[in-house]
Parts: C-alpha cells; structure tokens; sequence
C-alpha cells in the first residue's frame, strides 16, 4: 500500500465531503459564534448531535437515515446521488483496474432486504487515519461496538446511546505490565491505522510499526511492541484468533512485507514471515491451518500456517488487494480490490475465483461474514455497503446507500447488528442495522 500518509485526508476530503453540498444550510448546522466558550460549545454539539441523530421510527416517517435536510438544499438525494456515481474516482495502483474487471462480474438482483435501519448516531465520530485501510470498526455484542475517532478508541453502547473512551494514544502510552519483548518505555502520539477486538483482547496497529494491546477488563495498556524500524513500517492490519488449544494469538500484516504472529499468554513474537510485496491483509482461516495473504501484488496467496509455504496463488485481481475474510465453513474465503471487486476463492479449486462481485464507486476494503456464515458484506470506499445472500449463491445482495467515508463494518457475534462507521466532516457518525427476522410460524396461529 502506498505509504505516503501526508495527503490522504485530503485526498478523501476532496473526493468526498457532505460540505460541498450544503452551502444552503442554516448555521446551526456549521458552529457557533467565535465569542462561544468550549463548555458552551461542548453542550451545544451534544445537544445539537442528540437531536441530528435519526431513529428507525424516523426514518419510517421519511425522514433521511443521515439527518440531511435535502428539502433544504439545492440539490435532490437522486441528483446528487448521480452526481457522485459519475465523477467519484476510483483509487487505482494499475491503471483501468476497474474497467477491465467488469467483465468477470455476476449480476446481483439488489432488491433483497437482510438489515433494517436501526439507528444513526451523529455523537459517535468515526475517522480514518489512511485512505487505504478501512478497519476501524469492531462489535463484540450486538450493543458494543469499538472503533477510532482521532487519537481516542471509544466503546459505543447502542443500548444507552452513550460512549466512553477505552484508549487515549494522542500522549505517551506505555505498558503498566511487564513482559519479555514488551517495549516497556511505550509510545507518544501513536496514529492508529487499524483496530481489532475480540475476546476482551484490544489490538490497535500503527502507522510507525506500532503496536498496543490492552484487555478490557484490565487497567491500562499491558504489551507494546514495534514490528519494525523500517521507514515502510505501517500495521496495515490486525487479527485475533484462537489456537486449538485456545490460547489467544493475533496476527500483524506490514508495509514491510512481513506478517506477524504474537503469542498473548506468553506476550511473544512467535512467527514472522516474509513475502515479496507488502501485505494489507492476512486472515487465518477457521480450522487454523491456512492463511490468506493479499497486498501489493494483484495475486494473492494461499499459504500453510505453520510455514508460510504457498498451498496456491490467487490469480484474478487486476489490481492490490486490502481486504480477506474466511467463510466459518473453512472451506470458502474471500478477497477485496482496487479493481472494485471482491472475489470469493473455493480451496477445493483455486484455478480460478467461485464468483466476482462489483461495488459501484470504488475498491473493496472491508469484508465480513456473518459467524453463522449466511451473510457476507464488503465495504467500498465511501457510500454503499453491500450484504449478500452467501446461503443463495451470492445470487441476491441488500445494497445499504448512504454518503460518507467508510471507517469500516461489523457484524455483532451473534450477527443480530451490522455496524458501518461514516467519515465525514458535516455528517460523521455510526449506522447501526439489525438483522431481519421472518418468523412464519406464528402465521399458524393467527
């Protein structure tokens, strides 16, 4: 991945801001006076986020899911939906990417409907560190989700509607516990590039090589450590998993081309392996035994867990990859790229992808399936979600339309709530889901 962080949020603010449309908007939308102090200022964006905030019983009544006041504007929700179908530019390492993968795609029929609209909450301020790397938001139940805004990792309850703040990296972070292969004097103002949690275990990756694990039911931060000193060092991404024996690991994919294995009862690098091209992303597949590994090279692999020997090449993508997910079947996963498509892999037979699936504005950066392995949804860039039907063949898909930066997606463990994280200046927040149920039995007593 590209390791030049100095333009990416301009790089998404100018492909995308809410603001840009919203010169017809009334103040209260914009700030305050300049003469306001910040404990007015504060209440006021509370208050002012309460009442912006969109329930499922609202949006019922018409109003958007986002709070945009488009009766205001000077632009209709199709019109500028258009607008942005036609001029977002789609970022590319190969050039025409995209175009050529067209051809290789299914046709979804989009009408189906798995998720309804729950709730969005405009106090929860999701952000990106880099344009490239879209994990940043994780539920451990279907109330509890984590994710980044600036420097602090915050819990959300949906069920209270009220945030606390896990982890502050914006000063020195250091470990409280002491363990061999900890760098005991920690780290200052480390700039999170991605996040995962599971198991009360916190992992947060960073763009200098960094990283911090913290339990949740712990105080403090308990293992630092730092992948490299390289100066292409940036944690592109991060995954927890369970050994058979049940011991808890995670796994660290670098801009250095090396993938990580991390012991966390022993606190100890156990594995390192090196590849030829940077790695964004790297999944364990569920019975432990295999590992998808995608970066900067439009193949991707298949290699054993236990060496790093490739089991397969994943040839298909015309550009890099940033995403991976494992079907819980073990026997199917998933890939996410710049070619805005996401290709679904059979390790029965790798000669060629099962399926190719197309987004509508740009690269697939997020992948996940639902643990009952039903659903699977990928995240573009910015604007659509798409939850497919893995059950029907990936032949029916609910595309979830919006307008923002994706910070990232997540279903809940027990895949009730689909959270989607919204990078925006004007209308930054968390869109929660929850699953649809049909329950035709109590038809018979009716």
């Amino acid at each position: 991945m590209s390791h030049q962080q100095e333009d990416d949020a301009d790089y998404m603010a100018n492909e995308y801001e809410m603001e840009a449309i919203d010169d017809d908007m009334d103040d209260e939308f914009h700030g305050r006076d300049i003469d306001a102090s910040d404990s007015d200022a504060d209440e006021y964006d509370y208050m002012n986020n309460k009442m912006q905030d969109t329930s499922a019983a609202e949006a019922r009544r018409g109003r958007d899911i986002q709070g945009i006041p488009w009766e205001r504007l000077s632009i209709t929700r199709e019109k500028y939906r258009q607008t942005r179908l036609e001029q977002y530019k789609n970022y590319e390492n190969v050039p025409q990417s995209g175009e050529a993968s067209e051809k290789d795609c299914k046709t979804t029929n989009k009408e189906a409907s798995y998720y309804d609209f729950r709730r969005n909450s405009r106090s929860v301020k999701s952000t990106i560190l880099h344009f490239q790397l879209r994990n940043l938001v994780w539920a451990t139940s279907k109330h509890d989700v984590y994710l980044m805004s600036h420097f602090s990792v915050i819990h959300w309850s949906s069920l209270t509607c009220s945030k606390t703040e896990v982890l502050n990296v914006s000063g020195h972070v250091a470990p409280c516990e002491k363990h061999p292969g900890s760098l005991l004097e920690g780290f200052t103002q480390t700039q999170v590039s991605t996040l995962t949690v599971k198991d009360k275990l916190l992992v947060a990756g960073g763009f200098q090589g960094e990283l911090i694990c913290k339990y949740l039911d712990r105080p403090g931060v308990c293992f630092c450590s730092r992948t490299t000193y390289d100066d292409n060092a940036i944690t592109n991404a991060v995954e927890i998993y369970n050994t058979a024996s049940g011991a808890l690991h995670f796994i660290a994919s670098n801009n250095d081309s090396g993938v990580r294995d991390f012991d966390m009862e022993k606190f100890q690098l156990s594995k390192h392996f090196r590849f030829p091209w940077p790695v964004n992303h790297a999944s364990l597949s569920p019975d432990g035994k295999l590992i998808a590994i995608v970066g900067d090279n439009p193949d991707g692999l298949l290699v054993d867990s236990r060496n790093a020997k490739i089991v397969s090449p994943l040839c298909g993508h015309g550009d890099f990859s940033f995403a991976s997910a494992w079907h819980p079947d073990g026997l199917t996963f998933a890939t996410g790229n710049q070619d805005k498509t996401c290709r679904v892999w059979d390790i029965r037979n790798l000669s060629k992808s099962v399926v190719a699936l197309k987004g509508n504005l740009g690269a697939i950066r997020s992948i996940r399936y639902t643990s009952d392995g039903r659903y699977m949804a990928m995240a573009e860039p910015a604007d659509f979600v798409h939850v497919f039907d893995v059950k029907g063949g990936y032949e029916q898909e609910q595309e979830i339309d919006f307008f923002g930066e994706i910070s990232g997606l997540s279903f809940s463990p027990d895949t009730e709530s689909l959270f989607v994280g919204v990078w925006d200046r004007t209308y930054g927040s968390l869109l929660e889901f929850g699953r649809r149920h049909n329950y035709t039995y109590l038809d018979t007593i009716i």
